[in-house]
């Protein structure tokens, strides 16, 4: 999938390859310290943050979308079976983007790609871990009807969020 943005360069989304594990954890970790959120029991120190290509096996039904721009990583969003979900869940995970592809309408578009890749699966709810330091993410979140919930779902192992939602797709 590619788009054009208001200046006109191409934005081509396409699924994580190998040679994007670097950029993409400097993405992800960049963004941690950018908006100050917590780094420990978070995805900022998961060892698979430095392995994504290989966590998102497609035997596993889940996806990395990556956003490239003139053959440069912007961001991604992903699904993923996290563990501990019961049948017909997922989790929409890896959302991150660099600075500069903020407000540009990239994560819109990655997002979108995300749920539309859940539902591919035939994933009946989608569900999403983050913290108050994503705060503009969370409001998008809330504008695609997800809702909150009480306590967290599944295991990923990143103890230190405090927000979860759910959606039913």
């Amino acid at each position: 999938m590619a788009f054009l943005i208001h200046t006109m360069k191409e934005i081509i989304i396409r699924k994580v390859l190998r040679e994007d594990n670097f950029a993409l954890a400097q993405i992800i970790r960049a963004a941690f310290i950018e908006l100050g959120a917590p780094l420990t029991g978070t995805v900022y120190e998961d060892p698979t943050t430095d392995a994504l290509f290989e966590l998102f096996d497609p035997e596993k039904q889940g996806v990395l979308y990556v956003a490239e721009e003139e053959g440069n990583v912007l961001g991604c969003c992903g699904i993923f079976p996290t563990n501990g979900l019961e049948k017909g869940y997922a989790e929409l995970v890896k959302f991150y983007l660099a600075k500069e592809a903020r407000n540009r309408g990239i994560g819109k578009a990655l997002f979108e790609r995300g749920i539309r890749a859940a539902r591919e699966f035939n994933y009946q709810f989608l569900y999403i871990e983050s913290q108050p330091s994503f705060g503009k993410a969370v409001k998008m979140y809330e504008r695609y009807n997800f809702k909150y919930l009480e306590h967290s779902l599944g295991n990923s192992g990143h103890d230190n969020c405090d927000v979860w939602m759910l959606k039913t797709l």
